[in-house]
């Protein structure tokens, strides 16, 4: 059985840790505000470049057919697989959702063909010690995300598949949708892929482009993926931190209710001390007072 200064040496423990969880979910939810004022403003800028890229690729495959070799498809079977996690766990299973369904993605591939290219090391940790091929990994630039990490791994990527050593290109991230839900999702970045036939947002506008379309189409392929990367990026730092400030907020939580457990067996195991003590005293009165009777 468990003694008192045993109990006392849980409680003190679990609450060091309970202050350690505290000021995580502080400096996590600090981040958090930020990183998600950056991923807002991100998403209307990707989603109107992609907008405009849809009507220059119509307009410039219709003035001479000829398309563009990042929207060119290929029959071939090599993929690459991006996989993006976190530096750092304490993050619940952020970083555990996204290798499992990278992992899947994979599997179906059904091929020696695959090559992986880990952001974060997380994913660099648990794929090396596998049998697939990792081409290159990125670390330790979470803290100072900027866009010249996101145009550094676009580049490799469109220099990779222009030069035909890859035929697809597959990010594979956590989307952030709020504090407390982060969705893993797989999207295709190379070869860009293009809108269905007859698949627009709303009404159609006729845009005049100078010098012309092919000339704007060569300028804006590379930024538009060098985008892409950039918003999947951001998508990825802003849900590490909410998945982590809402797993050190249950950790929080859940170290206080242990303390409230170990409290209660503390005051228990004192009051029995106690009563065993006050017995004892009553005992040896008792047999102090038989004795001088006798």
């Amino acid at each position: 059985m468990a003694t008192l200064r045993d109990i006392q040496r849980r409680i003190r423990s679990v609450q060091s840790t309970q202050k350690i969880t505290r000021a995580m979910k502080l400096v996590a939810a600090a981040k958090l505000r930020r990183a998600q004022e950056r991923i807002l403003a991100a998403r209307p800028y990707a989603a109107k470049m992609g907008e405009l890229l849809g009507n220059l690729v119509s307009a410039a495959s219709g003035s001479d057919g000829a398309p563009h070799p990042l929207l060119e498809p290929r029959e071939g079977p090599r993929r690459q697989i991006v996989i993006v996690t976190a530096d750092k766990g304490l993050a619940g299973a952020f970083n555990s959702n996204v290798i499992r369904r990278a992992l899947e993605l994979v599997r179906q591939s059904s091929t020696t063909e695959v090559t992986l290219v880990v952001v974060g090391r997380k994913a660099r940790d648990f794929y090396r010690r596998r049998p697939w091929t990792i081409k290159r990994d990125m670390i330790g630039f979470w803290d100072r995300l900027a866009y010249s990490h996101a145009a550094e791994l676009a580049d490799y990527f469109m220099q990779q598949y222009l030069d035909g050593e890859v035929d697809e290109v597959v990010l594979v991230y956590n989307e952030f949708r709020s504090v407390v839900v982060q969705r893993p999702v797989r999207e295709q970045l190379l070869p860009i892929p293009r809108k269905a036939e007859g698949e627009t947002d709303g009404t159609a506008v006729d845009y005049l482009y100078e010098p012309n379309p092919k000339a704007i189409l060569d300028e804006l392929l590379p930024r538009h993926v060098r985008t892409q990367v950039f918003r999947a990026l951001m998508e990825s730092l802003a849900g590490e931190y909410g998945a982590r400030m809402t797993a050190m907020e249950a950790a929080t939580k859940n170290a206080k209710e242990m303390i409230d457990v170990l409290t209660i067996q503390f005051n228990k195991a004192r009051q029995e001390k106690i009563t065993k003590e006050l017995l004892d005293i009553v005992g040896g009165a008792e047999a102090l007072k038989q004795g001088a009777e006798a």
